[in-house]
């Protein structure tokens, strides 16, 4: 069987959608991924076949940012998102992806939760495909502005916007909101915390530092907001209540953190997976990918959104009580005191393990591809 995946080529999109890749690779499935060329190293390492197809975020921005005429594309605004995902992305990407495709010829495509490209690439060549979100259901006010100009672009081709077959849902119970319904096709996904090529898979607990020990605390604001200018007062306040542990995304390193910072451990882009075992809390922008794989591994958050969908993250871990939301403005020392009370109140940490037991008992990537397989077969 031959399964192609199609993703927005950020970090944030693309990792969520490895673990499902590698469990369709590891039944002896062709797989492909259609995004930039920047993630070759990736997909190498993951001995997955890249197709390589249009520009780099980069490129995408600033098209959006021209469309929606604005300076800022990565605003919370759902008409700038729509130009991003579903306006530049179609229309930089589009012909190319179709184009490599056409030569690949899926049975089936899988796509992550903003990607407007690969239902685009399925509606030419008339194959099901699967919708894989990021985590708690994006709001209708968002996804149908994306629908809205996604048409347009599938209009100019002599197509319609195609509906999921399924939609493949990696949100435990705990984080769904009140009047939360299940999608059409919705098809539960235990989700992971990012793990290397070579690191075995599993969901196990990480251990918090223990009795009487220091706090140890990850500050992780992802690959792309991981700035000094946003974590060094953070770091700053947080330095006398717990031990840190910072990473320091794609664009920067320790140095530019300036002096008196000796006492922080700072780690270039590293898997999740291996940066929280003896982590008592993660600090975070609230990325998906972040949210879910702490929160598969019981380990409470304090989230700090800075942009995009991370405001929905936010908001199921606060409402669910795995953590703490810091709403912009954030100032360091609100976000000292979030830490302080996660860490002073054993219900954030019963909760995030709550989270974990219902991650666990959700179905297996080997088990959703092995479903998927046998339903397009």
């Amino acid at each position: 069987m031959r399964i192609l995946f199609s993703s927005t080529p950020q970090h944030g999109h693309l990792l969520p959608l490895l673990p499902l890749a590698r469990a369709f690779r590891d039944r002896g499935d062709e797989v492909a991924v259609l995004t930039s060329a920047g993630f070759a190293p990736l997909f190498e390492a993951e001995n997955l076949t890249l197709l390589a197809v249009g520009p780099e975020i980069p490129v995408l921005l600033a098209e959006a940012a021209r469309l929606a005429g604005v300076d800022d594309p990565t605003a919370p605004d759902p008409a700038v998102a729509a130009e991003l995902f579903a306006g530049a992305r179609i229309d930089l990407t589009a012909d190319e992806a179709v184009a490599a495709a056409r030569e690949f010829r899926p049975d089936l495509v899988v796509v992550e939760a903003t990607d407007y490209v690969g239902p685009l690439v399925a509606a030419t060549l008339e194959v099901p495909y699967a919708r894989l979100a990021f985590g708690p259901l994006i709001p209708a006010q968002f996804t149908d502005v994306f629908d809205a100009v996604a048409e347009r672009r599938y209009k100019e081709r002599g197509l319609t916007v195609p509906a999921a077959a399924w939609y493949l849902d990696p949100c435990p119970e705990i984080l769904r909101a009140p009047d939360w319904e299940p999608p059409q096709g919705r098809l539960p996904l235990r989700p992971e915390a990012h793990r290397g090529a070579e690191t075995p898979s599993g969901t196990a607990a990480a251990t918090p530092a223990g009795e009487g020990a220091r706090p140890r605390v990850l500050l992780s604001f992802g690959t792309h907001f991981a700035t000094p200018e946003t974590l060094r007062p953070v770091i700053d306040a947080l330095a006398t209540h717990a031990d840190l542990v910072v990473t320091l995304g794609l664009t920067v390193n320790a140095a530019d953190y300036g002096d008196g910072v000796d006492h922080v451990e700072f780690v270039p882009f590293t898997p999740l997976a291996e940066l929280l075992p003896g982590i008592d809390v993660v600090v975070t922008h609230g990325g998906a990918g972040t949210t879910m794989g702490t929160l598969s591994r019981g380990v409470p958050l304090v989230v700090v959104p800075q942009g995009a969908d991370q405001f929905l993250q936010a908001g199921a871990v606060a409402g669910s009580r795995t953590g703490v939301a810091v709403m912009p403005p954030a100032e360091p020392e609100a976000v000292a005191k979030a830490v302080a009370d996660v860490l002073g109140n054993t219900e954030y940490r019963d909760n995030a393990r709550r989270a974990a037991q219902q991650i666990e008992a959700m179905p297996s990537p080997s088990e959703v591809a092995d479903r998927l397989a046998a339903a397009v077969a």
